[in-house]
């Protein structure tokens, strides 16, 4: 396993591209970005070669949602939008050549059924895990707390199982995110085994506060058993805002004890 900085959240006294070279410098051993699309994706390829450092995630482009709005990719109004999204997520990872692109379900739609959003759901990330498979990124969607977004479409390991399930494709698996789990009270450990061998990516904050491990109460130490336990051996994304710039002790900590377990620094992509 290998961890990956969150340049949206994480180095922001930097310019976004200097992020790169930031957590580069910093021990990281790869870095994701949630939406990279305003900076030119051949600056940003540069910038990763410069630090050679591997980009591991992007979200596929979200329409209103991180504004309070529903998204795009769940809402059968806004297909026409999805598929311009989906394009220009295509189209930028073309060239910076993410492992993973991250597909945000969104939020229900007033007077829209659930099943009838999970149905343009699952049509959209079977059509986005096709599309992408020609470039060798595999396609992730994610669960979120409905506490920090309410009405967020996809919330727990259950509704992870039954959207991959019903998608049935082999490029597309599941985004665990610790933090969210902790945050409406899910069992990680049970979440993890329910989804043995379906999680493409995890990505990580303390609860509660989303800030860096050991900022809260959230036993990572079990959760990186779990993994291991279940032979996860894809990347963790630290996806948190730091609340002392430079606070990486946490990571010392999990290499020194984990060690026993699993190598956090061996190179594998899955």
């Amino acid at each position: 396993m290998r961890i990956a900085a969150n340049i949206s959240l994480l180095f922001t006294e930097h310019p976004m591209l200097e992020r790169v070279a930031a957590a580069a410098a910093a021990g990281f051993d790869g870095v994701e970005v949630q939406f990279p699309y305003e900076t030119p994706a051949a600056a940003f390829k540069e910038a990763l070669d410069g630090a050679a450092m591997p980009l591991v995630l992007i979200n596929l482009p979200a329409g209103d949602l991180m504004s309070g709005g529903a998204g795009l990719a769940s809402v059968a109004s806004r297909q026409e939008q999805f598929d311009v999204a989906l394009q220009q997520a295509l189209d930028y990872a073309s060239v910076v050549r993410p492992l993973c692109v991250n597909v945000l379900p969104g939020r229900l739609v007033d007077g829209v059924s659930r099943d009838e959003a999970l149905d343009v759901l699952v049509d959209n990330l079977r059509k986005a895990a096709e599309a992408f498979q020609a470039l060798g990124v595999r396609v992730l969607f994610e669960a979120i707390n409905p506490l920090d977004m309410p009405g967020f479409l996809i919330n727990t390991p259950e509704h992870l199982e039954f959207v991959l399930d019903r998608v049935g494709h082999p490029n597309c698996l599941a985004q665990f995110d610790l933090y969210h789990m902790a945050r409406q009270g899910q069992d990680i450990c049970a979440g993890i085994r329910q989804l043995a061998g379906r999680i493409g990516h995890v990505q990580f904050a303390d609860c509660p506060g989303r800030g860096e491990p050991g900022s809260g109460s959230l036993d990572f130490m079990a959760a990186l058993r779990c993994l291991d336990e279940t032979g996860y051996r894809g990347w963790l994304g630290a996806e948190f805002k730091a609340r002392v710039a430079g606070s990486w002790a946490w990571r010392e900590a999990w290499c020194s004890e984990m060690a026993s377990c699993f190598d956090l620094n061996t190179n594998n992509d899955g």
